[in-house]
């Protein structure tokens, strides 16, 4: 059973570098600049390997209709695509990407542009990549993929604690700070937030289109003052 999740979880991780390395290309096309993607420190991008392992899971056996391991794999990336947006917007009050200005978009979340190579990158998955990566991890013997597993698995969670302490701070900004209109506190933001930490300017620049939530964060702001307020009152 270990042995399962070791396994699985070394293609979690290869498959979430492939994803970052397929962002850092899409981002180099779109602004000519090489950046780290994803929010977390490492080289990888969770949600490829979440969406690939998904996929393999559940269309495992319908490789013998294209057709439609298309359809149900596009189905399931829209799908995972857009609560991951939903569930880091409502946790950071900011979203990572948003494709208001794509056609045929659900929300600015998901779109029909990046579903359907979404889609086209599941099958070439499921008939090629993971045939062949796991016809190599099969070569391992049982020890090195549980070494493999555990060590990976020790720098992942390691890497998720450290990165969400520093996106954390994103709902912890003192909005008194910012005095104008959205669009500008939005920018001032953003450069206040590359000035706390290396990791948190590498996170900005990753996601150059991230929409902080304003409005959000001043509700939270003025919520904390009024606590704030409130027990110097009682004290008193």
């Amino acid at each position: 059973m270990f042995y399962d999740i070791c396994y699985y979880f070394i293609l979690f991780i290869i498959y979430s570098f492939i994803g970052w390395i397929v962002d850092i290309v899409d981002v180099y096309y779109n602004y000519k600049k090489v950046v780290n993607r994803g929010f977390l420190i490492g080289p990888y991008c969770p949600i490829y390997g979440v969406g690939v392992l998904l996929i393999i899971f559940l269309l495992h056996n319908y490789t013998d209709n294209v057709l439609v391991l298309f359809i149900l794999a596009s189905s399931i990336c829209m799908v995972l695509e857009y609560l991951t947006s939903y569930i880091m917007e409502k946790m950071f009050n900011a979203r990572w990407w948003d494709y208001s200005d794509k056609k045929f978009n659900i929300n600015g979340r998901i779109c029909l542009e990046t579903t359907i190579p979404f889609g086209l990158g599941a099958m070439l998955v499921m008939y090629i990549v993971n045939p062949f990566l796991t016809g190599i991890l099969n070569k391992f013997s049982y020890m090195a993929i549980l070494v493999l597993g555990i060590t990976l698995m020790i720098i992942f969670i390691t890497d998720v604690i450290i990165s969400f302490s520093v996106i954390s701070r994103i709902s912890d900004i003192d909005m008194s700070k910012f005095k104008d209109d959205t669009e500008e506190i939005n920018k001032k933001i953003k450069e206040y937030l590359k000035k706390t930490s290396p990791l948190m300017k590498r996170l900005i620049e990753s996601f150059p289109d991230v929409n902080i939530k304003i409005k959000e964060l001043k509700k939270r702001f003025d919520k904390k003052r009024q606590k704030i307020v409130k027990k110097i009152k009682n004290y008193k």
